[in-house]
Order: C-alpha cells, then structure tokens, then sequence
C-alpha cells in the first residue's frame, strides 16, 4: 500500500492519477512529479517498489504544499480577506458568493436553504 503525504493512494488505479488523490496535487504537477523522478504513467500504484514510493514522497514534500498546510494556507487566505473587510471579506462573512455570481434566483449553495417571507 503506497501512503504518501498522509493519503492512501488507489491501489489499482495508475500512478499519474492515483497522485491527485492528495490534496493540493493535480493532473498536471502529477506527471511533472513522475517525470521528474523518472516513473512511467502506464505503472500501477501496486506495482511501485518502496524506492519510487520514496522518491515520489521526497519530491512532493520538496517542491509542493499539500494537505494540511495547504488547507490551513488557504483558510488564512480567507481569513485575512475578511479582517482587510475587502469586497471579497465580506461576501466570505456573510456567505454569498465571491466572484461575482448572480443572486437574485440561484446561489442555493452559498445562501442556504431558502427562507420564506411574508407567508400569509
């Protein structure tokens, strides 16, 4: 079983893919990472030997912020956006969206479920 930065990766599935199961790696920087230590994409995660497991951890913890870090990086990101009390802090703090989504009939993911008013 291949764990790597904390995640345990598909055993079944192909290595290129199987690496953006962690957080923080996509598509791309997978294969960035696989040619960077020489591992083709065709291999399996079941058939790594321990040596390229390695190698693929070390160059992840070496080059990319992932898991953790990168989830804790992103909520200060937010955070401080919302202390600068920006355009975009403050639709964060009041839950509605941020880029500039229309709300007049949609956005039911950011807003909630509907609140009825006036009902008579």
């Amino acid at each position: 079983m291949a764990r790597i930065a904390g995640v345990d990766l598909p055993k079944k599935k192909r290595v290129e893919y199987a690496l953006t199961y962690i957080y923080g790696v996509g598509l791309k920087s997978s294969r960035d990472i696989l040619n960077a230590v020489n591992i083709s994409f065709d291999k399996r995660v079941n058939d790594l030997s321990e040596d390229e497991v390695s190698a693929i951890a070390k160059k992840i913890q070496e080059g990319y912020i992932v898991e953790g870090d990168l989830r804790k990086k992103v909520q200060m990101d937010i955070k401080s956006l919302m202390d600068l009390g920006n355009y975009r802090g403050l639709r964060h703090r009041k839950g509605l969206p941020v880029r500039g989504q229309t709300t007049k009939n949609n956005a039911r993911t950011r807003k909630g479920k509907k609140k009825t008013v006036g009902s008579k």
